[in-house]
């Protein structure tokens, strides 16, 4: 298995673990965004978007830059790829269990129903 700090699993999953902030990163995968363009989509208060993107920095998925007065945000995709090999693992067990599966049901479809040869004209 794929072995990751804890910690920076944990941050990542927590952030993930909200359909705002996944928008936020799903946004922040098309370019720079200010806090401002990242609140309009939910009508949210700057605050409180403020509070998601705080939430996807201390994760690591985002890098926000301060000018003038406007806060621009980047994707910062490094701990993302961390959390898609963690859950990689995961992808193959399932496949090989669904696999496994597949080939039961095919042999007990097959026993049942035995290819008959034509008798022909």
């Amino acid at each position: 298995m794929v072995e990751s700090k804890p910690d920076t699993l944990d941050s990542v999953f927590h952030a993930l673990g909200d359909a705002t902030r996944r928008r936020m990163l799903r946004d922040l995968a098309a370019g720079e965004r200010t806090v401002g363009d990242l609140a309009a989509p939910a009508a949210m208060s700057l605050a409180a978007a403020s509070k998601h993107v705080q939430a996807l920095e201390r994760a690591g998925l985002i890098h926000r830059e301060v000018r003038g007065r406007t806060h621009w945000c980047r994707l910062a995709p490094g701990r993302l790829a961390a959390a898609h090999r963690w859950l990689g693992f995961y992808e193959r067990f399932w496949t090989d269990r669904l696999d496994v599966l597949e080939r039961l049901l095919r042999e007990e479809e097959a026993m049942r129903n035995p290819t008959r040869k034509d008798p022909g004209p």
